[in-house]
């Protein structure tokens, strides 16, 4: 048997009492029937947050007529979407196959509900595996005089396709402060997290050459600032000092894919709020 159609809302509103019943009395009100419901107050910032998966609902419309209501009365910011949508989502990339590989698989395999309408990147090396995936590929060299024509084609495409949502998925350049503006709290990046923090190029050969003992990535928003975003998720592993550069790079390029994608599910799910510069992850 199919599973049945289900609604999903989130709802981000100042706290006060009687929000868990204005939002969930909403959904009962037109026979909704709750199958999920997550909720979070942030005493930093006073903020509450929840999310709910509806079945059995008369119609969509009727789910945001009843919960708008409740919503001008609580001065809230909703959302609802189907369960499972795929959301519309641009990857950019560079050389590096192995964040967009794993991307690219679970999508066809039904493990992450994006829907990737294109990727574009700065070199060509990705062509045939965007090919092999049936995705619309397109590179541009990207440097200080052509960079910001790529970024204008960038946002074109988001306009054009009606992009929900942009991975960087190891594209390695630094986003303008523009494009940065213009995608804010829909732009996810990825990269590698050590301690200490390792720049610049061969990180992995860095990290073996001090001898850690950790390595892991980070999923996070982009914003004006570099690698400073909300974080969406973290992955670490311990290594010792009997791994290669290449073991190391190896386990490394795992722990990257496996973190973006996760970063990528919780968005793609509905799952994520901002809470001024940390992130509600409800999993």
């Amino acid at each position: 048997m199919s599973e049945p159609h289900q609604l999903v809302v989130t709802w981000t509103s100042p706290d006060q009492p009687g929000l868990v019943h204005a939002v969930t009395g909403a959904c009962s009100h037109i026979g909704g029937n709750l199958t999920e419901c997550q909720q979070f107050t942030s005493t930093d910032t006073g903020n509450f947050f929840i999310r709910l998966q509806v079945e059995s609902v008369s119609s969509r419309a009727d789910l945001e007529s009843a919960v708008a209501e409740q919503a001008r009365r609580y001065q809230a910011k909703f959302r609802i979407d189907e369960l499972g949508r795929p959301v519309r989502t641009l990857i950019l990339a560079s050389k590096a196959p192995h964040c967009l590989s794993h991307l690219l698989f679970n999508r066809a395999n039904g493990r992450l509900p994006i829907d990737v309408v294109q990727v574009m990147a700065n070199h060509p090396d990705l062509a045939d595996l965007a090919e092999f995936h049936k995705v619309p590929f397109r590179w541009q060299k990207v440097d200080k005089e052509s960079k910001g024509a790529f970024e204008r084609e960038v946002l074109r495409t988001v306009n054009d396709l009606d992009v929900e949502l942009v991975v960087l998925a190891r594209y390695m350049q630094i986003l303008s402060p523009e494009l940065c503006e213009q995608l804010s709290g829909r732009c996810i990046n990825i990269h590698h997290s050590f301690l200490p923090g390792f720049k610049g190029a061969n990180p992995y050969r860095q990290a073996h050459s001090r001898g850690v003992k950790l390595i892991g990535a980070t999923a996070h928003f982009v914003t004006v600032d570099l690698d400073e975003g909300p974080i969406l998720e973290q992955r670490v592993q311990r290594v010792d000092h009997s791994q290669t550069v290449a073991q190391l790079t190896a386990i490394g390029q795992d722990i990257e894919s496996a973190t973006l994608n996760e970063a990528v599910r919780l968005f793609a799910e509905h799952r994520t709020f901002l809470d001024g510069m940390r992130t509600v992850i409800f999993s």
